[in-house]
Formats: structure tokens, sequence, C-alpha cells
């Protein structure tokens, strides 16, 4: 009786183990292609939102950029596309404040560079730009004047004004004087598509955003949707604001170029879609020194002068941690499970933003950083050994395989 039972069992074991694997691969053939990702991207998803690498901080509504100021250390600004800014308080994770009025997503941040001007800036899918007091939280002045998104902004102290600067997906940029809201300057003509990011030349600014400039002009560059990095030069007057080199854009990458960050060096690293983000050296006339293949959008990248690392984010939910010496990967970090929006680095702590509505915090220090790599060491050994394990138990042998027919052979007689 024994002996009968434990076949039967063995049997039904077997059967179920074959029935099971052919029933997975009916399914999958019988539904179609985008309905079995679908399901499979929603599954992966829900398993990873459950995750707390880099002690997320939890809102309401999807996170589209984000910023922090100089003298406002331990908190961030963050735009929701719920429409509506807040300061975070990183050690609490407490909304301190929070700005509301727009009803569309608010898609980019800038914030007064002096105190005489304490004014939080928000670029917004209505085409305008809202500010509030950034203590107060009280509505100050709309901006007008863009026929699009506003997807970039820049605030800067020119002999005594404060000057913002917008660019807009309608491919112009806007200089406002931010006490009366007039519009200084329009500048078109360069840009085919949208415009994506907007930065001030180191050289020609002040090494501290909390100080005035008395040179003689300031540069901006500005990066858009048709690949191209272009330069604007605005007099310290005010008077004029143009395009330098005109016929010259900066062209390095493949198509959209979302972010320009210049190093203590003055060089600039870019960040694009095509998957690349590079180190575009000065003295080069602005070539290629170095490329960090991320793969997938790149949205983000900052550098850690004091490390030595150059961090990049992007479309593939990963935080990237780059030697800058070597170009090597030295880490990935891994929490966020929706598109990476954003990111700052505040001393040595990446803040990073996501779709996901998460803000998460990564640590550059060498002491946390010797930790998490280890430890990603460990889990992958242990991972590794597991797989092997599955492997040898799941796997059904030619012996096993002839044994199983013979057996559900000799049952059907």
């Amino acid at each position: 009786m024994f002996t009968f039972l434990s076949l039967e069992v063995d049997i039904a074991i077997r059967c179920v183990f074959v029935l099971k694997r052919f029933s997975a691969v009916s399914f999958q053939m019988l539904k179609p292609d985008w309905e079995c990702h679908s399901l499979a991207e929603t599954s992966r998803k829900t398993l990873k939102s459950k995750n707390h690498h880099g002690s997320p901080i939890r809102l309401q509504s999807k996170i589209l950029a984000i910023i922090s100021h100089p003298a406002d250390l331990g908190a961030v600004y963050v735009a929701e596309s719920a429409g509506t800014a807040r300061r975070v308080v990183l050690e609490t994770a407490e909304s301190s404040h929070i700005y509301r009025g727009p009803t569309t997503p608010l898609t980019s941040l800038a914030l007064s560079t002096t105190f005489s001007s304490d004014s939080v800036f928000a670029g917004s899918w209505d085409k305008s730009i809202w500010s509030w007091n950034r203590t107060t939280q009280a509505l100050k002045r709309r901006y007008l004047g863009h026929s699009d998104f506003v997807k970039a902004l820049l605030c800067i102290r020119v002999n005594g004004a404060d000057v913002l600067i917008s660019g807009s997906a309608d491919g112009s940029i806007i200089l406002w004087d931010i006490e009366t809201g007039e519009k200084l300057h329009i500048l078109k003509g360069g840009h085919t598509r949208g415009i994506l990011d907007l930065a001030v030349d180191p050289t020609t600014y002040p090494s501290s955003p909390l100080a005035d400039h008395d040179g003689i002009s300031i540069v901006i560059f500005s990066a858009g949707s048709d690949r191209e990095i272009r330069r604007w030069r605005i007099s310290d007057d005010l008077s004029t604001a143009r395009e330098t080199e005109t016929d010259k854009p900066i062209i390095q990458h493949e198509t959209s170029v979302y972010r320009l960050h210049f190093d203590a060096d003055d060089d600039l690293w870019t960040a694009s879609a095509d998957g690349n983000v590079k180190c575009l050296n000065r003295e080069r006339g602005w070539q290629a020194d170095s490329t960090l293949v991320h793969g997938d959008y790149v949205r983000a990248v900052a550098v850690d002068e004091r490390g030595g690392w150059v961090v990049t984010a992007g479309r593939d939910e990963d935080v990237k941690i780059w030697d800058r010496a070597s170009g090597k990967l030295h880490h990935t970090f891994s929490g966020h499970f929706e598109e990476i929006t954003g990111m700052v680095l505040t001393g040595q702590t990446v803040v990073t933003v996501s779709i996901d509505a998460t803000i998460r915090r990564w640590s550059l220090k060498a002491e946390d950083l010797r930790k998490v790599v280890r430890e990603a060491e460990e889990a992958k050994k242990g991972v590794e050994k597991e797989e092997e394990v599955v492997q040898k138990k799941g796997v059904i042998t030619h012996d096993e395989e002839r044994e199983l027919a013979e057996l559900m052979g000799s049952d059907s007689e």
C-alpha cells in the first residue's frame, strides 16, 4: 500500500509540474503581448513600492521637480502634478510650507537668490509662472507670456535687480523683472523645439548665488528637445540679451538634453534621452571628455566634488554612482518604482524625486557607500545560490521525463 500511494503521489507531483509549465506557456500565448507586459509591469511596481530604500517620504501626487536653497539647509522644495509646491524638511518628513493656487501640474521650480525678494517660483502646464512668498506662503504675482508649458526656471540678481528667466516648450526664453512682472526680453529663433533646462555659466556669474553680479555680462546656457545646447549673453545693465554663436550650437547628444550642470572646473555635464551623460570640456570647445552610459532616458546629473562621484538618474528608476576619475559604475541605488524626475545634492546626500510620489535620500559618505556596496555584493551572492538550488530542484532530467512518460502511458492502458 505504501509503495502504491507513494507512486501515485509521485505521478501527481510530476504531472502537476508539467501541467503548470504548460499552462503558463499556453496562457501567455493566448494573451496579447501588451496585456501580458502591462500585468507584469503592474505587479512589479506593486511589489517594489513596498521597499523602504532611501528612507522614502511619501506625498500624495507625482513629483515633477526638486530644488534646494543654499541658505535653507535640511529642506528641499518640490513641485507636484496636483498643482502644489511644498517645502519638505528631510529629517522629519514634514511639509512645513505648502504653496497652492495652480490647478495643473507644476514642472519646474526656482527660488529667489536674495532675501529682499524671498519668493518661490513654479512653472506650470497652464503656460504661466506662479510665485509665492517663501516664508508666509502668500500667493504673489503670476507671470504670463509663454504659449506652452513652462519647463525651466532660473533666478539671478544683476546689479541690484532680481531677474527671473523662463524656458518653455514653445521654444522661447523670457527674462522678467521679478518686482514689476515686466518682460525685459523675449529670446526666440534659436531652439526649434521646446526648452528643457537652463543654467548660468559660472565664469560669468558669482560663485555664491546670494551675491550680486557686477560684471560686464552673464551667459545663460539652454538645452532643448532638439538636442541642441545654445548660449545667450545678457548685458549687466539688462539693456540687451542675445544669442551668441548662433551658427554653432553645442551638439553632443543624439536626442533631447534634459539637464545641464556645471562642475567646480567650470566644465558642463549633460544628461540626455539618448541614455548618456557627458562631460563637455570648456577648453576643448565643449567636446565630450567622458561619456557615462546610464541607459534609458537620463533625467538628472550631479557631481560630488568631495567624494569624486558623478550621480545619474532617470527613467529606469535607478540612481547610479560613477567613479569620476575612471568612469566606472561604482554602485546602483534602487528604491524608486517609477521614473526619477529630479535630483539635488545637499552636502554628500543625494535627494531624488519621482513619479512614484516619493522623496528618497542616498548617502555618498565613504563609510556609508562601503556598507551598501558590501551589502549589495552579499545579497547578489545569496540570490545566485538560491537560483542554483531552484534550478537543481525544478529541472526534470531526461531520465525523469522518460519515467513520467512510461507512467502516464501505463496509466492510459
